[in-house]
């Protein structure tokens, strides 16, 4: 594997980014915002989640975005996996109240269910497992752009009253917060998109940045409100558990089904990293909006979930990458070369 290929440090067995939000968390548990605070706290919030989906909006290419459209059978089985697989198995999980989840965090549970996919692992789990990074690429951007459109009115139909329901008040967030902003960062594109391109690595400090005051305003109304004490140490060790078997079947899921529909050994690993995650960038700007003061339970298991599908598919990832020589080529004899991820 080439040096310049995107590898997780073997000594690092938690994401960097998840110790932030866990520092998030305990800030807000020992200072929540209140009164006054809070809303400002909130104001900064709703502004940081509109300028999260601005820019998301600003750095989608939308030549890239259709030149992937000719491997349209790889994308749908992917947005399949990610807005029809996994929604359906979190519905099962409502067999699992009141004995093994409290109904927020079946909730919880189901929103993670609904968000669409990552880009940024996706495409370096793939390349490490010298798999179709190209089409990874594209997988993870179509999963996005469809997320912003599919995922709140999933949530809106799914969760009923425990995340907005479909009342104009939280169709009009939707809109305001988030798809207004993403088409006016599509339609300024072409003026601001060389700025942008130019300070890529500014920006992702500032998406990050604004991610950590969702956090903490979603976990500071919490904290005020008084839920945590639902959350008890075996009521947070039956969510582990729960997520474990749901990244289990979608792994298998999505490994064996592209099998099954004929897909090479390089598109299987392609739609498996990309069909068995969950974007965390995504998802907890999305929650904010949805779930308001219930936010902070809401996105508990998907954080959860984001580190532990870190730490699986790390693995299977250098495990794919060792396998036998013959079986990386393409019927040619020479093994496909592999895109390297900066």
């Amino acid at each position: 594997m080439s040096r310049r290929t995107l590898q997780l440090p073997s000594w690092l067995p938690i994401d960097p980014y998840i110790l932030a939000l866990i520092g998030t968390v305990v800030l807000a548990a020992l200072l929540p915002a209140s009164g006054a605070a809070a809303d400002v706290a909130g104001g900064a919030s709703t502004g940081a989640v509109a300028f999260l989906f601005f820019l998301y909006g600003a750095r989608l290419s939308t030549a890239e975005a259709l030149d992937g459209v000719k491997h349209w059978r790889l994308h749908l089985t992917v947005l399949a996996c990610t807005f029809v697989a996994f929604p359906l198995l979190g519905l099962a999980s409502r067999g699992l109240v009141p004995y093994v989840l409290t109904p927020q965090l079946q909730s919880g549970f189901l929103f993670l269910c609904l968000v669409p996919s990552t880009i940024q692992s996706s495409i370096a789990f793939t390349s490490i497992a010298r798999g179709n990074v190209p089409a990874a690429i594209c997988a993870g951007s179509f999963s996005s752009i469809a997320g912003i459109f599919v995922t709140p009115l999933l949530a809106a139909a799914l969760l009923g009253n425990s995340g907005g329901g479909f009342s104009a008040d939280a169709l009009l967030k939707i809109g305001v917060q988030l798809l207004l902003p993403f088409v006016a960062g599509q339609l300024l594109r072409r003026w601001i998109g060389g700025f942008i391109a130019r300070h890529k690595k500014v920006l992702g400090y500032v998406d990050r940045g604004s991610i950590l005051l969702v956090v903490y305003t979603a976990f500071s109304e919490g904290m005020v409100a008084g839920i945590w004490h639902q959350v008890t140490p075996a009521r947070l060790g039956a969510l582990l558990a729960a997520e474990a078997v749901l990244l289990a079947l979608l792994l298998a899921v999505s490994w064996y089904g592209a099998k099954r529909l004929g897909f090479g050994r390089e598109d299987r690993i392609a739609i498996q990293f990309a069909g068995s995650k969950k974007s965390l960038a995504s998802g907890l700007p999305m929650a904010s909006v949805l779930f308001g003061a219930q936010a902070s339970l809401a996105v508990l298991p998907l954080m959860l979930f984001h580190q532990m599908q870190l730490m699986v598919c790390a693995v299977i990832a250098k495990r794919r990458a060792r396998d036998p020589q013959e079986a990386l080529t393409d019927g040619t004899g020479v093994a496909p070369e592999v895109a390297p991820v900066g």
